[in-house]
């Protein structure tokens, strides 16, 4: 039997390319974004994340097989903390109701090796509190000052969004139901959002410097979406609450013998 699967951020990068791959295996996938997509949603607004939610609900008529929640951002912006986090959550809270139904029901969302970098304690600890306002709140003062503090934002909301994956995977909300809650964290990809990043050789090698990728370096989108594919097929039944490191090596090369 077909398999409807929704994907979040599909109009571009990671997103795209994991809406294309699973539709060459045959499945159905209602892709999201802010444009070119089947569904057409802002996740940076309570609003945009209730029409994703309504919206789904008609397209697949009440009943969905797998949830990729892949948008994000990477701007030192409020609007970052907005969709990286809230709108991710909100994503996998709002459609969990549509998996019950599916004989294999999966979810996973996209974090990042940049969980591992410096981050704001105070960010993520509001976020991972769930107070989104605060959160924003205090996102805008960080971006007051994109170059420092504004930097931070990316990494906090990576971190906060491992964080619930490891802190809800295992609840009745999720495995409870016989769903498989995991994330996946990219290192350096090559999509839109680190074209200007890695657009020179100096680029390049300044950002390997920071994300050391010494297994076959930069990756392609095609690389990540392979592995968000597998976690969200039928194949994977025990995987919980798990962060998998698709990034060349640099959580090895970061956090050598350190698990968590």
């Amino acid at each position: 039997m077909t398999r409807t699967s929704v994907v979040t951020g599909a109009a571009s990068g990671i997103g795209k390319a994991t809406k294309q791959l699973l539709e060459q295996r045959g499945e159905r996938v209602i892709g999201a974004d802010i444009r070119d997509a089947e569904v057409v949603a802002d996740l940076s607004e309570p609003a945009g994340r209730a029409a994703l939610v309504e919206e789904v609900r008609r397209l697949s008529g009440g009943s969905i097989d797998a949830v990729y929640a892949v948008a994000g951002l990477s701007t030192a912006t409020v609007a970052t903390v907005a969709v990286n986090f809230s709108g991710t959550v909100a994503t996998l809270e709002g459609l969990r109701p549509l998996l019950l139904g599916s004989p294999a029901p999966r979810a996973v969302l996209v974090s990042s090796m940049a969980a591992l970098m410096p981050s704001d304690e105070e960010l993520v600890a509001l976020l991972t509190a769930g107070d989104e306002q605060a959160a924003l709140a205090r996102a805008e003062i960080l971006a007051k000052e994109p170059a420092t503090t504004g930097r931070l934002i990316y990494a906090s909301t990576k971190l906060a969004l491992s964080r619930w994956v490891r802190r809800h995977a295992s609840t009745s909300q999720w495995a409870g139901e016989g769903i498989p809650l995991n994330a996946v964290a990219p290192g350096v990809i090559s999509t839109p959002m680190t074209a200007d990043l890695i657009a020179t050789d100096e680029g390049r090698v300044g950002l390997l410097k920071a994300v050391p990728m010494p297994l076959n370096g930069i990756a392609e989108p095609v690389v990540v979406a392979q592995a968000l594919a597998w976690l969200g097929s039928v194949e994977n039944t025990h995987l919980c609450g798990q962060i998998v490191y698709v990034d060349g090596g640099s959580d090895v090369v970061l956090r050598g013998d350190s698990v968590w």
